[in-house]
């Protein structure tokens, strides 16, 4: 007689790159708690390349409905399919009535996440976030503990950091389908955001910061990743910086498992605060993450070797898409040379 499936975890992915690197350390701590217990995540296609390179995860399913549509009829028919795969307790990382829905509509019995929008009923362990609110690290990893736990620095300092993996296998793929050399050192290059303009880095600074390592550096190489709405600004570092042959605009290029695996095979990362950044972070490279409208203390990168760029001007952290001001002064004077002087030290081994 065979035995019976293992009861299973679903956790919810949130819709945002860098949140479903920054809530690795939830998994890690549920499969400390339950290591029998096989964790699937449900996300976004255009996220679920993240969730593949994390250990914990044992399925990634992705979510067959549009963005910001409640889909009702469609979810309640994924939701009898998500039933038969044996959920003893799901985690509801977006804040979203929608989201809430599905381990509802699933019957699956626990269903833990924050009160969102109002969530009562759908969201039967429910916890509030602390005011000011915590990093994100640690308001996702606050999810494995009972509501109402005090969680202070010690407990904080103690958490797992995020970690992604990514086989040498995937690296040289990688490499050979961006046309880079393996052997020449390289670099990589995040000078977009999703969030808005706000948050980049202007395409000359990241420009002349190119130029700085190629006179230093001059084997090296440096990619532009980034979406395919990303290729524009790419371009215009590109151009800003000459043209130059050794600086290859791939933003759209590749898909995002295989900027994953560039990243893991890069000497550095320079990165706005980003989905990339983060993952830079969690495959522990070293990283020079630029802020400007956001907080550098929320969201910092957790790499060995890492510095944040931040010139926390009065106006700053706005957490605006676009400057409210029109000036754009938090990334404008952000001057290229300050960071040179940041990444120079990181390129010692890239000689």
């Amino acid at each position: 007689m065979s035995s019976a499936a293992p009861s299973r975890t679903l956790v919810i992915s949130p819709n945002w790159i860098g949140d479903a690197v920054m809530a690795q350390p939830l998994l890690q701590r549920l499969r400390a708690a339950h290591p029998e217990r096989p964790i699937d995540v449900l996300a976004p296609p255009s996220v679920s390349p993240v969730w593949r390179q994390m250990a914990e995860v044992d399925e990634v399913l992705e979510t067959p409905f549009r963005h910001g549509a409640l889909q009702l009829r469609e979810r309640w028919k994924y939701a009898r399919a998500l039933r038969r795969r044996g959920y003893v307790d799901a985690y509801v990382l977006p804040n979203t009535l929608k989201y809430a829905l599905l381990p509802w509509l699933a019957g699956i019995a626990r269903r833990v996440g924050y009160k969102g929008e109002s969530r009562y009923g759908l969201i039967n362990v429910m916890h509030h976030d602390e005011l000011p609110p915590r990093p994100m690290v640690a308001f996702y990893a606050a999810l494995a503990e009972a509501p109402q736990t005090v969680q202070g620095p010690a407990w904080r300092a103690a958490l797992p950091r995020p970690a992604l993996r990514a086989s040498a296998e995937q690296i040289a793929a990688a490499c050979a389908r961006a046309g880079l050399d393996p052997a020449r050192p390289l670099l990589a290059f995040a000078p977009g955001a999703e969030f808005g303009g706000a948050k980049r880095w202007p395409a000359e600074h990241f420009a002349s910061l190119a130029e700085a390592v190629l006179a230093a550096h001059p084997r090296a190489q440096i990619a532009l990743l980034g979406s395919p709405k990303d290729r524009e600004v790419c371009d215009a570092v590109r151009a800003a910086a000459g043209g130059n042959d050794a600086i290859v605009n791939l933003a759209g290029a590749t898909s995002l498992a295989e900027a994953v695996a560039l990243i893991a095979h890069a000497a550095a990362v320079v990165a706005n605060d980003s989905g990339l950044l983060h993952i830079a972070s969690a495959l522990n490279r070293p990283v020079l993450a630029l802020y400007g409208p956001t907080d550098p203390d929320h969201a910092p990168p957790f790499s060995d070797l890492a510095a944040s760029l931040s010139l926390r001007l009065d106006c700053a952290p706005c957490r605006q898409r676009e400057c409210p001001l029109g000036h754009q002064d938090c990334m404008r004077k952000l001057a290229p040379a300050m960071a040179w002087q940041k990444l120079q030290p990181m390129l010692a081994p890239a000689r």
